[in-house]
């Protein structure tokens, strides 16, 4: 008798049957690589379970690593016989991780009977077994050649003893790798929790849920995917949970007057382009004219002559009005005539410097008028004026308006930099950063202390260009750092 065909890891029929046809084997599907040097990844969610029929490039499951989240799809034809690993476990690259039984050329009425439920061998691996019809006759069987046998020798106890779960969510559980990281810290089992994302994805308030509700008994006794609950309250930091499960609360705040003046009034300075300009200006040298001038006020007080100390802002004030005869326009306003749609440039003559505070209130711009008729004491006296009606909420009207140009001196509160707005009906507008002391070099490369601070300009490039706006920037940046010329420009 002439030995049966051996056709790899197919079963043939002996010669005493008239007809033959290819009957289906079990495939082991590799876990390809997925890039980037990975070698192992976690699997996410399965699609399919054992029993299931898949097709040729049909999703198989989800796995993530630490990259991002890949869809493994079948290479193969045919049914699902064994799922190496369980969702949230770690599969390794190169190796099994589903058997997939492929179809071969059977009719349809034997691959029904191929596929159905057949009875357990009780751990052993899983091989094909030809059905009783097509045992052959005289004591021969069909041979199969161990060197086509599909195997896993690292891990073949394992995987031969894994039991497939009776839980459908076990293949179907969706949640992020934060999500299933928290799981981890929290001893919990992702497929017990009921999602209530989208598409059932588990957020991280369904693990909180779940572990209040676990560890205050609720589900003592129960037992999911054949295995009782494991509670560890020891390992839930205390507080978590209700931090994290506490329902957001929204409540409706209507705005005061300050902010609706405040919403307004920035709402349509975003119609304005802004072009930033920014400087480090050494206050060194006015750093102590500004000692000096103070202890003569102090002198004076002392005299019965009622003064008001000086601090910075007063002398960046006049030269800010010091700035504006060189450069006019950053005086102006601009208007559109409401007919003919044409833009109209305004000059205007008097300097009313706004200052922006910050009151208990709200902001406010409360406008030193006259600054180019002012002295540094005038300057001084009137925002101390300005400044004790804002604290108070008793500016007016008269107080807050005719503003040209305004200067926000955010730095006084804290802040190197800052990107002022500028104010409807104006041009442009100076930021003050924080003063800080840095090391310097001075004469003879010598290192010394310096007073430094960052002024901010935006201004309106509709009107404004880069080079008028860093021209007159200089200007004030001159008159900072040589405040003695200050005296050669008062009026």
């Amino acid at each position: 008798m002439a030995d049966p065909q051996v056709r790899g890891a197919y079963y043939v029929a002996s010669r005493d049957f008239h007809s033959s046809r290819r009957m289906r084997a079990v495939k082991p599907v590799l876990l390809a690589d997925i890039g980037e040097g990975i070698v192992e990844c976690e699997i996410i969610q399965w699609f399919v379970e054992p029993e299931a029929r898949v097709e040729e490039f049909s999703p198989l499951c989800e796995v993530q690593s630490d990259k991002a989240s890949v869809e493994i799809t079948s290479r193969f034809a045919g049914v699902v016989k064994k799922l190496y690993y369980d969702a949230g476990e770690m599969a390794k690259v190169g190796k099994p991780f589903v058997d997939i039984d492929i179809q071969g050329d059977a009719k349809q009425e034997d691959l029904d009977a191929l596929t159905a439920e057949e009875p357990s061998t009780g751990g052993a691996s899983e091989t094909p077994k030809l059905e009783p019809s097509s045992q052959p006759s005289g004591g021969e069987q069909s041979v199969l050649q161990e060197s086509e046998i599909p195997t896993n020798t690292t891990k073949s106890h394992e995987t031969t003893s894994r039991q497939p779960s009776k839980n459908n969510g076990k293949y179907t559980s969706l949640a992020t790798p934060a999500v299933r990281h928290l799981c981890k810290e929290l001893n919990v089992l992702i497929t017990d929790v009921s999602g209530t994302g989208r598409d059932g994805r588990v957020l991280k308030e369904d693990i909180y849920k779940f572990v209040e509700t676990r560890d205050s008994g609720q589900l003592a006794g129960q037992e999911q995917d054949g295995k009782a609950t494991q509670s560890t309250p020891s390992s839930v930091v205390p507080g978590a949970a209700v931090n994290q499960t506490a329902t957001q609360t929204e409540t409706p705040v209507p705005l005061t007057n300050i902010q609706q003046q405040m919403f307004k009034t920035m709402t349509r300075s975003l119609s304005i382009p802004h072009f930033l300009y920014a400087d480090e200006v050494d206050f060194s040298r006015l750093h102590e004219l500004r000692q000096r001038l103070n202890k003569g006020l102090v002198r004076s007080a002392k005299e019965g002559v009622e003064t008001t100390k000086l601090s910075y802002l007063p002398f960046i004030v006049k030269a800010v009005s010091l700035a504006l005869y060189k450069y006019p326009i950053l005086n102006a306003r601009v208007e559109v005539d409401p007919q003919t749609s044409k833009p109209t440039l305004i000059h205007r003559s008097q300097h009313n410097i706004g200052i922006a505070m910050d009151t208990p209130t709200g902001l406010l711009v409360p406008v030193i008028k006259n600054v180019e008729d002012r002295n540094l004491l005038s300057i001084a006296a009137e925002l101390a004026r300005l400044q004790s009606l804002a604290a108070a909420g008793k500016l007016s009207m008269q107080d807050l308006s005719g503003g040209t140009i305004t200067v926000s001196n955010i730095g006084n509160i804290g802040g190197t930099y800052v990107s002022p707005i500028i104010v409807d009906k104006e041009v442009a507008i100076l930021g003050i950063g924080r003063m800080r002391t840095i090391p310097a070099f001075g004469p003879e490369d010598r290192v010394i202390k310096k007073q430094v601070c960052n002024l901010s300009w935006s201004a309106d490039h509709r009107i404004i260009d880069g080079a008028t706006m860093a021209r007159a920037a200089e200007v004030v940046r001159q008159i900072v750092e040589e405040p003695d010329s200050m005296v050669l420009h008062l009026r």
